[in-house]
């Protein structure tokens, strides 16, 4: 490999957010302060959040084609992924900086390339611009922001610090990364809610808690140390790998059987075809947990979002 694709490969890894597999490989890097804020920031983890907010502003009934030039839809965008699922990462930093001295010492805290003082600036900062556009949409998208930050807080920060206790953890996110975007972007467009939108954005979360779960094995070490009691802490590698896999069908399971109660015969079928080769995924991902979570979300969310948006489409007034 050349010097300037390594090079170029590096800054990838270290500014998307996903986890590099040789540590000291990142090392070799020097990241300019743009790079950094996006390491930061995390943009891998913008995009369910930012596709949530699609599919609900599609199970509006209101939202098409042509709105894809509309002002409030790419300030949703803008919100719910370099925004608030930004302060949100910024704030999982900020205070899980000595769990990734140990995880992920490449992390920008702990590596020291970004200090505590301008952490607390910057997340400060962006967090009144994110409230800022959050205003600009709509009161009820302004609450969910507001909610979001403090779930944020009661998952990172103690004494509750919720990802200690097992299931209250991968819950609160599944909330904040799902729900709400999903919510927010029907309320912006229709300017309120659906029974319909909401019970298909619980099956999602509740199938999100397994994908959380599978999030977890790769800091298995670390929070074993700290005493983070997740679900591969607690259960084991394979038990939680089974757990997690069953969490992520059942809840699309409950979404197709949603689908088959309003009518929706098409769609229901859909989302379980959807589900069969994340069947196969996920008995090839309980095999080896540890070396195969990462390469096992990276295929099998894409059809788990597919089945959001066939929700979506099949709820729309």
């Amino acid at each position: 490999m050349q010097e300037a694709d390594f090079t170029l490969d590096e800054r990838l890894a270290r500014t998307s957010g996903i986890r590099e597999s040789v540590q000291n490989r990142a090392k070799q890097v020097k990241l300019t302060k743009f790079e950094l804020l996006l390491k930061f920031l995390k943009p891998i983890t913008w995009i369910p959040v930012m596709w949530s907010f699609v599919c609900g502003a599609v199970a509006s009934g209101v939202f098409g084609w042509s709105n894809l030039l509309d002002a409030k839809f790419w300030l949703g965008i803008l919100l719910t992924g370099p925004l608030a699922t930004g302060v949100c990462q910024m704030l999982n930093d900020y205070f899980d900086r000595d769990l990734d001295a140990i995880n992920e010492p490449s992390r920008p805290i702990p590596a020291g390339d970004i200090s505590l003082r301008d952490a607390t600036i910057l997340i400060s900062v962006w967090t009144l611009i994110t409230v800022v556009v959050a205003a600009l949409l709509h009161p009820f998208v302004l609450a969910h922001v507001i909610l979001g930050i403090i779930n944020a807080h009661l998952y990172s920060a103690n004494p509750i610090k919720l990802k200690k206790r097992l299931w209250w953890g991968n819950i609160i996110v599944a909330f904040s990364y799902l729900v709400y975007p999903w919510l927010s972007g029907e309320v912006v467009y229709r300017g309120s809610l659906t029974p319909e939108s909401i019970i298909i954005a619980l099956c999602y979360a509740f199938a999100s808690t397994g994908t959380m779960t599978v999030n977890d094995f790769k800091s298995i070490e670390g929070d074993k140390r700290v005493g983070i009691r997740t679900l591969p802490v607690v259960y084991g590698e394979r038990k939680a790998a089974i757990i997690a896999a069953l969490l992520i069908d059942i809840g699309q399971i409950c979404a197709a059987a949603y689908m088959f109660a309003l009518g929706k015969w098409v769609n229901g079928v859909l989302i379980l075809v959807f589900i069969l080769p994340q069947v196969w995924l996920q008995l090839r991902f309980i095999e080896s947990p540890r070396t195969r979570d990462v390469w096992y979300n990276g295929i099998a969310q894409n059809f788990l979002v597919a089945g959001m948006l066939v929700c979506a489409l099949a709820v729309e007034p």
